[in-house]
């Protein structure tokens, strides 16, 4: 937190602190620009009547090195203050005086909505591995086409459009054109098998087929 009004930021570190949030507050705009590149901080609460230079313009200082989330919290009501701010980079801008409870609901909001948007960054990166060309009936893995017969193909096909969920043997079997229907489970065990070969001659750091005891595989 950046806040000059010493007894304001002692009044909302006590109140986070309650509500197991670890503040570190400044009252110099420098050095919290010092700050970020010493230590790596989850949000920034900042003031924009600063003494050294005003928050408005320390907001662009910020952007040039981090992209932390940024919640105004100023006394200054002019809606261009509001409206530059939020155009400069930050995320919220919350008026004072304003009850502490309520910049602790907005820090969760804008956490959670981070926290979701980089758990889907890292799901599309784990989708990425594999590329899907239905048309083609080919998977690329890592940027190389894998070789795969008719019926190998069908498997990984469902893994990966499954996205992670686990698939029964049986389902295999009934959703593919090229595995008889009855072929046995243990069929399908050998397949996954010749499959997970292939993966690893390109990348043999990790199983990205897993087995589910009694179930099946998920792709992982």
């Amino acid at each position: 937190m950046i806040e000059d009004d010493l007894e304001l930021a002692q009044i909302i570190t006590d109140y986070l602190a309650s509500q197991n949030i670890e503040v570190t507050n400044t009252d110099s705009p420098y050095n919290g620009l010092s700050m970020l590149n010493l230590k790596k901080y989850e949000l920034l609460i900042l003031d924009l009547t600063l003494p050294e230079i005003d928050g408005l313009e320390v907001i662009p200082k910020i952007r040039e090195k981090s992209d932390i989330p940024i919640i105004i919290s100023s006394a200054r009501d002019d809606i261009l203050d509001k409206v530059m701010g939020l155009e400069r980079g930050a995320d919220d801008y919350l008026p004072k005086p304003y009850n502490p409870r309520e910049l602790q609901a907005r820090i969760k909001a804008i956490l959670k909505r981070i926290n979701t948007n980089e758990k889907k960054a890292l799901e599309n990166e784990k989708k990425s591995d594999f590329i899907l060309k239905e048309e083609d009936m080919q998977i690329i893995f890592k940027n190389e086409v894998l070789n795969l017969t008719l019926a190998e193909f069908d498997i990984l096909k469902l893994l990966i459009q499954r996205n992670g969920a686990v698939i029964a043997r049986e389902d295999f079997i009934y959703t593919s054109d090229h595995i008889e229907d009855d072929s046995s489970l243990k069929n399908i065990d050998v397949m996954i098998s010749r499959i997970r070969t292939k993966l690893s001659k390109i990348d043999n750091t990790k199983t990205y087929i897993k087995s589910v005891r009694g179930i099946g595989y998920q792709l992982i």
